[in-house]
């Protein structure tokens, strides 16, 4: 063992102990279990009922629709209400979403207008969720610790993504509704589990003596009424911050366009030839790529030119999508998710320590609604994406050209942005 991975798995453990956050992490796992349960389950219905990769699409656009609608609500709620009650409150929404999947399946249900009507309140639940829950890592992380904890979040998270759909494939075997129950009954111990997080004031800045202040997370705690202009303000200070967009939005057009697991129901099925397991282990090599990667990084963090391996990851992220729409077998398939969200993991690693490091605590709600939008959500536009183009051109044409778009989008941002190119540390990086 050296010293620094001694050093690393120290530094984890410190983390840990942190007041909070052993039940924030807790919490994230057991909702992220329990959601990525439902997602797989839902994608693999809906294509068993309709036969129809153009209905993957739309499901996709249902999820979406509310978290794009709802932008400039979400960030504003998340900044001047308490976010840890309004995080609880949207978990509410996800279990009352899983709830009535279950109920829905139980039914034998032979269309799928009533799911996407679901689909819509859940993506409501998400929209207020992300840009309420995600701040409070930085909250409660130890001091100088934020991109480690981003990392161990990161872990935990994509953890779920392993557990989730492998359990999903075996229990939508026996049930869609039994796979659906165990999902709401993770949510609820999530719910219960983040009770137990204790969340500091939100940190806001500009009061008449110039001075930054705590206040509780509350409407009125600035003395200052939520107007369109304070909701439109995420968006503003992500534009007006270089490294900020140019983060961002590589990601957004790399998800976009490499949106080739809202078609694994219909590769596995159609190009692999394999049946619900297999294909609820092709949806768990995401999160086995990604929770690896992830779990390196909590122990060994990227500390110098992250800007560069920012851009290398989206890169390798394009050259997987591309090899696993060129495939016909399943375990070249299988290790090309594998490298996609391994590399993918690097991005999310990075641009999750950049947004919260470059942006002012009174402000991350309302940046991380327009990034929810941007780049968690366009997981879901990407779906309809790529529904809409698999239907039009066929599945392998779709994910091929959606990685080689992506390469092409890395090599403008490699000349273009600089400023992200050229980041080198973390520490080095503070509110514009």
């Amino acid at each position: 063992m050296t010293p620094q991975n001694s050093s690393g798995r120290a530094s984890v453990l410190e983390i840990l102990r942190a007041p909070s956050v052993g039940a924030y992490i807790a919490a994230n796992v057991l909702l992220y279990v329990g959601l990525s349960l439902q997602v797989t389950t839902l994608a693999k219905q809906v294509y068993d009922i309709t036969r129809r990769e153009l209905d993957l699409g739309w499901l996709g656009l249902a999820e979406f629709l509310p978290i794009a609608l709802l932008v400039f609500v979400t960030g504003t709620v998340a900044d001047r209400y308490n976010r840890k009650r309004v995080s609880q409150l949207a978990m509410m929404g996800e279990l009352a979403s899983a709830l009535l999947l279950a109920w829905y399946a139980s039914t034998e249900p032979t269309g799928v207008f009533p799911i996407f009507m679901i689909a819509i309140l859940y993506g409501g639940s998400r929209a207020f969720l992300a840009p309420s829950m995600r701040p409070i890592a930085a909250n409660i992380a130890p001091e100088g610790r934020l991109p480690q904890m981003i990392a161990l979040y990161s872990t935990v998270w994509t953890s779920a993504g392993i557990i989730g759909p492998a359990a999903s494939g075996f229990l939508y075997s026996a049930s869609p509704v039994l796979a659906y129950l165990v999902g709401s009954a993770l949510i609820l111990c999530a719910i219960a589990s983040f009770s137990a997080v204790r969340v500091p004031p939100t940190r806001r800045v500009g009061n008449a003596a110039g001075e930054s202040h705590a206040g509780e997370s509350h409407a009125g705690a600035s003395g200052e009424r939520p107007t369109l202009r304070s909701a439109v303000e995420g968006l503003r200070y992500i534009r007006r911050t270089p490294i900020l967009f140019a983060a961002i939005a590589l990601d957004l057009f790399a998800v976009l366009f490499g949106g080739a697991v809202a078609l694994l129901p219909v590769i596995a099925e159609e190009r692999l030839g394999v049946g619900n397991i297999a294909y609820g282990w092709l949806r768990a090599a995401a999160g086995i790529g990604a929770g690896s990667v992830a779990l390196l990084l909590a122990i060994r963090p990227l500390r110098r030119h992250v800007g560069k391996w920012l851009l290398v990851a989206v890169g390798v992220f394009g050259v997987g999508t591309i090899v696993l729409g060129l495939t016909r077998t399943y375990w070249i398939a299988f290790v090309a998710i594998l490298v996609i969200h391994g590399a993918d993991m690097v991005s999310v690693f990075v641009r999750g320590s950049i947004v919260p490091l470059v942006t002012p605590d009174d402000k991350r709600g309302r940046v991380s609604a327009v990034e929810n939008v941007f780049i968690g959500a366009t997981n879901e536009l990407g779906a309809f994406e790529s529904g809409v183009a698999a239907a039009a051109v066929g599945v392998p044409a779709t994910v091929v050209g959606g990685g080689v778009f992506t390469l092409g989008i890395v090599g403008v941002w490699w000349v273009k942005f600089k400023q992200l190119r050229n980041v080198d540390r973390f520490e080095d990086l503070q509110p514009a």
